[in-house]
């Protein structure tokens, strides 16, 4: 099992959210996802005001035949086809997806952390893995479960009533 973690604050976040999730389901199978939430920028203390647009987050699992570093070649491929530019550190995007976890996997190498290094920090993540994987647990944390830590985190989200399958 591998959980994703989709994001867009640029051009037309719910369309961008469609098209990543559609182009996923032809390198996942059993896709889950969960509901999409919004949540405002995580920026950067010298950022533009112009990066300063709220983000439509949201959350999907599914069953991969590809190691995580194959994965994440074909996701930054997905992301390029989706329009995705190289603006600098915590710039807006058209679209980013980021390797949350992958079946109990854990990797620290300088391309990839898997599980995501800032997870349990970051709420537009975490909340909506506990929304389609509430039994998850991060390695390493006392055995709590997703839905646990997701309930403890203070939060900034907005759920919306987008639906994206």
């Amino acid at each position: 099992m591998v959980i994703l973690g989709l994001g867009t604050n640029l051009g037309d976040r719910e369309q961008t959210l469609r098209q990543a999730v559609l182009e996923l389901k032809a390198l996942l199978s059993q896709v889950i996802c969960s509901p999409v939430y919004e949540s405002p920028a995580l920026l950067p203390e010298t950022a533009p005001k112009d990066w300063d647009m709220p983000f439509l987050n949201m959350a999907v699992r599914g069953e991969s035949t590809f190691t995580p570093k194959a994965l994440l070649a074909e996701i930054q491929a997905l992301e390029r086809k989706l329009g995705r530019e190289k603006r600098g550190h915590w710039s807006p995007r058209e679209i980013d997806i980021d390797i949350l976890a992958c079946d109990g996997v854990i990797i620290n190498e300088p391309t990839l952390t898997v599980p995501h290094q800032a997870l349990l920090k970051r709420d537009f993540a975490l909340i909506p893995l506990a929304d389609i994987v509430p039994e998850w647990v991060y390695p390493g944390r006392d055995g709590k479960m997703a839905h646990e830590l997701a309930t403890q985190m203070a939060s900034q989200l907005k759920r919306t009533d987008l639906v994206i399958a």
